[in-house]
């Protein structure tokens, strides 16, 4: 019988593959790759591990939060950075705390909300160098795999991946099935991932306000004595009136890709990768959905000022979408919000807006700072642009600018707006 060899080449993390077909009636694959087993945690073992450490470098930053001169930021799954940065100009890494399975925060008062795989943990952080953890609602989040997998309970929790190298399967026959987060499993728990995805699972005078002000990438949000997560498909509600007691009160279901949640007065905007939806919590346990505004498939953060919704749609892997662009969205009448303004964008991350001075964290294309006022004309008076740096998220207040980027926290100050400055960094660390 002739035979025919193929060699075909997989670039999935670092999955190299040769396969050798025949037209016989079976199949027999050979693979040399990297793989990634599944590695399960107890949840006593992950509720024992929170604890205050000294500061550690930034490593693989995930979310922003602003409070009292004091900046929080997420270690994707590790826990949080506390940076003092009452002066801007030399903010100072003070302390880590430890929190497994940590991807949102928000404060109220002196009280932490901070998630923990599926657990909502409270702590006092009177005082910063000796941080406590007074209260967790157990089992809160149901929707806690940012791989998109639920586990069963009798195996525990999926914390992390390990490395395996060198593995050789032979089979008869071979079922490939891939997932919405960019990878693929082969078969029987063991995960395949492509670059992207592995990358991913990569003087301030202080707030007036009992709250601090999270970045617009938050899927945690504090409105009154309330805290909104979002959790898959559904919004969790906890009250917050005893602070130190958190009680979790409603989950209601609003969408399947939801993904950012942005408070203004007794409204919610929620950014999803199919539109921004406007609920009002005037009844915070009873939230109604007054208004969808819907756009093509694209990740989609938002922020509001005045009668104005500014919201980024970028392309992805996880986002499934191809559109670059930033969307100004008339919200005069919530119920029918309406597109006013659309400007070209490379890949907009993050936005911020301060008194008409609009943020984008443009990807790739760094940030860039534009004056707003005249929404019609935005993209004709851009005020400054920092290129050369992969922005993610960004806080601006009070003439400070705090912007996360791939290589590390960056400050500006716009106090001037013919001459913004960058006043400080402070970079990542990269680890293997």
């Amino acid at each position: 019988m002739k035979m025919y060899l193929r060699l075909c080449y997989f670039l999935l993390a670092t999955v190299v593959g040769t396969i050798i077909s025949s037209c016989s009636d079976k199949c027999e694959e050979t693979y040399n790759y990297v793989y990634y087993e599944p590695v399960y945690s107890t949840t006593a073992a992950i509720r024992a591990a929170i604890k205050q450490e000294a500061p550690r470098a930034l490593s693989q930053i995930g979310r922003i939060y602003f409070k009292d001169g004091y900046l929080f930021i997420n270690e994707a799954g590790e826990g949080i950075h506390i940076i003092d940065n009452r002066n801007p100009a030399a903010p100072q890494n003070i302390s880590f705390l430890a929190i497994p399975g940590n991807y949102d925060l928000a404060i109220k008062g002196n009280m932490l909300y901070a998630d923990s795989y599926v657990d909502l943990v409270a702590f006092d952080l009177t005082t910063l160098n000796n941080i406590q953890e007074v209260n967790r609602i157990e089992n809160l989040f149901n929707n806690y795999q940012t791989l998109g997998l639920m586990v069963g309970s009798e195996r525990g929790i999926l914390t992390h991946w390990e490395k395996r190298e060198g593995v050789t399967i032979q089979k008869s026959e071979c079922t490939t099935y891939y997932q919405t987060w960019g990878g693929f499993y082969h078969e029987r728990g063991v995960a395949f991932l492509n670059n992207s995805s592995a990358a991913s699972k990569a003087a301030i005078t202080p707030v007036p306000s009992a709250t601090g002000i999270g970045g617009s990438m938050a899927r945690f949000t504090i409105v009154g004595n309330h805290l909104y997560g979002l959790d898959g498909a559904n919004i969790d509600v906890v009250n917050l009136t005893q602070q130190a007691a958190p009680k979790a009160v409603k989950e209601f279901t609003l969408a399947w890709d939801i993904e950012t949640l942005f408070p203004h007065n007794d409204k919610l905007f929620v950014g999803s990768q199919s539109g921004m939806y406007i609920l009002d919590v005037a009844a915070p346990e009873s939230p109604v959905q007054l208004s969808r505004y819907s756009h093509i498939q694209s990740c989609d953060p938002v922020v509001v000022e005045g009668d104005y919704a500014y919201v980024t749609l970028r392309s992805g892997t996880a986002c499934q979408g191809f559109t670059n662009q930033l969307e100004v969205i008339n919200i005069s009448n919530l119920q029918t919000p309406v597109l006013e303004k659309t400007y070209a964008m490379t890949n907009p991350h993050g936005l911020g807006i301060d008194n008409g001075v609009l943020f984008i964290c443009d990807g790739s294309d760094g940030l860039k700072i534009y004056d707003a006022t005249n929404i019609h004309a935005i993209n004709q008076n851009q005020l400054a642009h920092y290129a050369n740096i992969k922005a993610f998220d960004i806080i601006p207040y009070q003439n400070i600018a705090m912007m996360i980027g791939e290589d590390g926290l960056y400050q500006y100050n716009y106090a001037n707006l013919q001459d913004i400055k960058l006043i400080s960094t402070l970079s990542i660390t990269r680890t293997e």
